[in-house]
């Protein structure tokens, strides 16, 4: 009875271990990934979809983002190695290549096709014309950033001169010049959401124009890494791009307050119908794309309002900074 009971206790004794062990080797390992976005905005709801539905976990990524505020600082976090991927305007690759970095940074995945900024005016009953902008004041954003060349490419188009007919401040930090407008600085104010909403919202000012609109299609902002990290680590930009196409294809697939429930969590100060607001106004415009390749007209579209900008004298071929291949791999999949 005694040998029986010994052998019973060794029994579960086993059982208890083999589980263990099996629980143990069927936690799934997670590769970390360090993304640093340009701005923390529901312009940017598709990536934040594949965060809040798992996506990225589904792919066997861990994703920590990061707010890099601005296309600068996001691209320093990069190149620096502090940040294994970056989110941001593909200007910025561009002005690297130039500079001649050897590990500069490529484009794999885009992800928005319109600007997705707002021209906000103080004026709460103003009936807006663009001429209305001659020799007003206008915070704008940094020289050099996609920001302020949509803004003076949409201005040259109206017929307006961006050196002449107006003042527009450029040296006010991204992220501060709603707070900036709020105080009196300004006749208007070139704002992200939910910034825009949030003036309009507490009165402080009226939305009176979409850039994105005005602008038309234009490759705004992708996701690239440096050069050596894209050729060691394929699999990764092949996951991470597999789950932002997912995000894209369930924002086009639900109804912005669909959308809007699923990412409030990334915008908790928020009000869920402000954020509803937002997104049905970035999906009617069709700011998404409805996959992530980045296609050459669309890089020659980029590169002709650089050179018009003058921030740019000669062209980068672009099979240099633009790869498809994981953005074509994702949507076959």
């Amino acid at each position: 009875m005694k040998k029986c009971k010994r052998f019973f206790s060794l029994f579960l004794c086993i059982i208890f271990v083999m589980s263990w062990v099996s629980g143990c080797s069927s936690q799934k390992k997670y590769t970390e990934v360090k993304l640093t976005e340009v701005a923390h905005s529901i312009f940017y709801a598709p990536m934040y979809v594949a965060i809040e539905q798992g996506y990225f976990e589904d792919e066997g990524l861990k994703i920590t983002l990061v707010n890099g505020l601005g296309a600068d600082k996001t691209m320093t976090a990069v190149l620096s190695g502090d940040s294994d991927i970056g989110f941001m305007g593909s200007e910025s690759s561009i002005y690297v290549y130039q500079e001649g970095a050897k590990d500069y940074v490529v484009n794999f995945a885009q992800l928005t096709q319109r600007a997705g900024n707002f021209l906000v005016s103080r004026d709460l009953k103003e009936d807006f014309y663009w001429e209305n902008l001659n020799n007003k004041t206008v915070l704008g954003g940094r020289e050099g950033g996609m920001p302020e060349m949509i803004f003076e490419y949409i201005l040259k188009s109206k017929g307006l001169d961006p050196k002449q007919d107006l003042t527009i401040v450029k040296n006010i930090d991204f992220g501060y010049t709603a707070e900036a407008f709020t105080s009196g600085e300004g006749d208007y104010t070139i704002e992200f959401e939910p910034a825009a909403e949030a003036l309009e919202l507490g009165n402080k000012g009226k939305i009176v124009a979409s850039l994105g609109v005005e602008s038309g299609m234009v490759p705004y902002t992708a996701f690239s890494a440096k050069k050596s990290y894209i050729k060691k680590n394929p699999e990764v930009i092949q996951s991470f791009t597999n789950a932002i196409q997912k995000g894209i294809d369930y924002v086009s697939t639900h109804t912005p307050k669909e959308i809007a429930q699923v990412i409030q969590p990334q915008f908790k100060e928020t009000d869920i119908d402000v954020i509803e607001a937002i997104v049905n106004r970035y999906y009617m415009q069709g700011t998404w794309k409805e996959d992530t390749i980045f296609t050459e007209e669309s890089f020659s579209l980029l590169q002709s309002i650089l050179k018009d900008a003058g921030v740019v004298d000669q062209l980068i071929p672009y099979d240099k900074l633009v790869t498809t291949d994981f953005s074509q791999k994702a949507v076959d999949k």
